[in-house]
């Protein structure tokens, strides 16, 4: 009889607590939406200048500007593309050099002077992915002026976050007993890295490499806006000269472009991974 009274007891507490879990997460549910509505209203609804939208007549007439193709500009994109591909291609390439510190510093397992050189590496990371590529770009504008070396520039400072943390946290995940037994035979730390360390996280490594210059071709893309070079700054230019159908035709080729990279990028893991 005790033991059927506790079993029941047992129920009705489990019970209990569900149905307590189920108002708290009503509430949740409740607060989040609130915040939702209160978002939309504060930073859409209010902030809108809904007499310069106009009727949704104007809005279609708006969009309507940018439908057709300036076929007379397309035979002079294929220079701004190739730039565009070559910007993302150099500024990968030397943000893999100058992340090559980053990725020694930044592995906890192999770290020279973890007090000091761990938090360094670990500050370059987020520093390089903290700020946006076209702030970069402003920035090497700036230093360096106009044209495809600041757009370079901004791509392998930007790439230095993303392609270091990854391969750090590879080296750190890889399986400790290659470095070992190399280290037990007398074996240097060059030595370690070479035949222990890089065979694992190459793959990883060249992956991520890949995988970052497709994000990098649609960086580039963009970079023009700044004076950077590529099919950005003709985008600028079409832009300012209300030419909506040249606008239509870069953001084609900008299309054409990130395909393009995604096509290279999933063949290369693809027979390396």
């Amino acid at each position: 009889m005790a033991t059927a009274q506790a079993t029941a007891d047992q129920v009705e507490r489990i019970i209990a607590a569900r149905s307590k879990t189920k108002i708290v997460r009503l509430l949740i549910f409740v607060v989040v939406l609130a915040l939702v509505f209160l978002s939309v209203k504060t930073t859409i609804v209010d902030d809108t200048d809904w007499a310069r939208i106009g009727s949704v007549w104007n809005v279609l007439e708006s969009i309507g500007q940018f439908i057709g193709i300036n076929w007379s500009l397309v035979p002079n994109l294929w220079q701004p593309a190739l730039e565009t591909i070559m910007v993302a291609t150099l500024g990968t390439l030397l943000g893999v050099v100058v992340c090559i510190p980053a990725i020694w510093f930044g592995a906890l397992n192999i770290t020279p002077f973890a007090p000091i050189t761990y938090p360094i590496a670990r500050l370059m990371m987020t520093l390089s992915r903290s700020i946006h590529e076209i702030v970069w770009a402003l920035f090497f504008v700036a230093a360096v002026g106009l044209g495809a070396l600041a757009g370079v520039l901004a791509i392998a400072v930007r790439s230095v976050g993303f392609i270091a943390k990854m391969t750090a946290e590879a080296i750190e995940d890889l399986d400790p007993r290659p470095v070992e037994a190399i280290r037990a035979v007398g074996g240097s730390e060059f030595q370690v890295f070479i035949y222990a360390i890089l065979p694992q996280v190459l793959p990883v490594m060249v992956g991520v490499i890949v995988f970052e210059w497709e994000i990098n071709i649609r960086r580039s893309s963009i970079l023009g806006l700044v004076g950077a070079g590529g099919l950005g700054l003709v985008f600028f230019r079409q832009l300012n000269t209300f030419n909506y159908p040249g606008v239509t035709t870069v953001i084609l080729a900008i299309l054409v472009l990130i395909l393009f990279g995604e096509m290279v990028s999933y063949y290369v893991r693809k027979a390396i991974i």
